[in-house]
């Protein structure tokens, strides 16, 4: 069912999109993480929920639709084939119809109720939100070495090359405007779609706010 027919003229409308590649075994502690937020964040905005199947050759599809399949603000897509991270954001946010655009890791490296600190960072001069944990207020808890150098790394390259004032450019989970979705193309089908997407938004001047969050350790599966 449309989150339009939901939509009530006193709420913005939010869509979330989290994206799913065999993650058979951390569905459950997904669900446990993500309802409480929903419950709060439906009470200031009309919910869409899209979770987006990359091809999973596990139970994932099967978990989501025993979870979801009933809900009547959840979609639940599936990719035949394993297109990665970049492409699977794509699908979602072409699905997504709210006034707010989100994206969320299906591992729970970040709390999913960092959507409402997101969102309260919005106002009119702001167009994307995104959680920073290179932020100096961030933190990072129990993550291998090599994905915190790849991933810092990368932060602070760009931060140098392209001379703007933001720690980290590299984490998915975001709110954006709705008009950036619509305005702002990526390519890359990996993780680089992430960054690339942020980047080129900020190319076209639309403005971004770090919210300093803590970056913690997958808890499940691989």
């Amino acid at each position: 069912m449309n989150l339009m027919t939901h939509k009530s003229a006193s709420k913005p409308s939010l869509s979330i999109i989290i994206p799913c590649y065999n993650e058979e075994e951390g569905i459950p502690h997904l669900i446990s993480q993500l309802n409480p937020a929903l419950e709060k964040l439906q009470q200031q905005y009309a919910l869409e929920l899209i979770f987006v199947d990359d091809g999973s050759i596990d139970h994932t599809y099967q978990l989501l639709h025993e979870y979801y399949g009933n809900n009547p603000y959840a979609k639940i897509l599936k990719h035949e084939k394993n297109k990665n991270l970049g492409a699977a954001l794509r699908t979602g946010f072409t699905a997504a119809s709210g006034d707010f655009v989100a994206a969320l890791d299906s591992d729970c490296t970040y709390d999913p109720s960092l959507f409402i600190s997101l969102l309260q960072l919005m106002d009119e001069k702001t167009d994307i939100t995104t959680v920073s944990p290179y932020h100096p207020q961030g933190k990072i808890s129990n993550v291998p070495r090599y994905r915190i150098f790849l991933s810092k790394g990368a932060s602070f390259l760009y931060r140098i090359l392209l001379d703007w004032h933001l720690y980290t450019y590299t984490a998915m989970v975001r709110v954006y405007k709705r008009e950036v979705i619509k305005n702002v193309s990526f390519e890359q089908d990996n993780f680089l779609g992430v960054t690339e997407l942020l980047v080129k938004a900020m190319l076209q001047g639309y403005k971004v706010k770090e919210l300093p969050a803590e970056l913690q350790v997958r808890k499940f599966g691989v």
